[in-house]
């Protein structure tokens, strides 16, 4: 595993669209299959850019997983989010889930307390089901624990959300629902004492 960097961009945004083709909320955010062939990767590269100008990407070597990390400072933030809005205008401008999705999981992060926040896991598919992402989250969450960090995600589908609570990640108690779509499970992790 190593840090990703900028020049590994196109690696990461062809990850993100193998690994989110039959992800629930993508299904949701492109319902067609052949705008959702050709608009997610806009869609993701803007996720993949937040991480790497904000916060860090993990990436495996060969190319096959990666985890899209952010630091959040507690307290609210000083200027509205404009990662929504760019999702729309980037992605497809005449479809509103594009910012929807964003704008309703945004409304329910919390920000009482410093986070990690694992903005995305993606795993190709034919690595899933392997413990190659729970890899990548246990190696963060293990410095979360020495440093004494909470950490946040949202999971978008009933698979993912078990294996985060494997992880020891709880559901907040609210999900994101997403008119006539999935729900989205908001969960948050204490740290735990070593």
């Amino acid at each position: 595993m190593r840090r990703a960097t900028e020049a590994d961009r196109p690696t990461l945004i062809r990850l993100l669209e193998d690994a989110f083709e039959a992800d629930p909320v993508t299904r949701w955010v492109f319902p067609e299959e052949d705008s959702r062939r050709k608009l997610s990767g806009l869609f993701f590269g803007v996720f993949a850019d937040v991480a790497l100008a904000e916060g860090w990407v993990d990436l495996l070597e060969d190319g096959t997983a990666m985890a899209l990390w952010l630091h959040v400072e507690a307290g609210l933030p000083e200027e509205e989010d404009r990662t929504p809005a760019l999702m729309r205008e980037v992605s497809d401008p005449d479809n509103e889930r594009t910012e929807l999705v964003g704008r309703l999981t945004g409304a329910v992060h919390p920000h009482d307390r410093a986070h990690a926040y694992l903005l995305m896991i993606a795993v190709s598919p034919e690595r899933q089901g392997r413990g190659v992402g729970r890899a990548l989250i246990e190696s963060v969450l293990e410095r979360c624990d020495r440093d004494g960090v909470p950490a946040y995600l949202e999971a978008s589908s009933a698979r993912s959300r078990r294996l985060y609570e494997r992880l020891g990640f709880d559901f907040t108690g609210t999900t994101v629902d997403l008119p006539d779509g999935p729900h989205m499970w908001p969960m948050w992790r204490e740290p735990r004492d070593r």
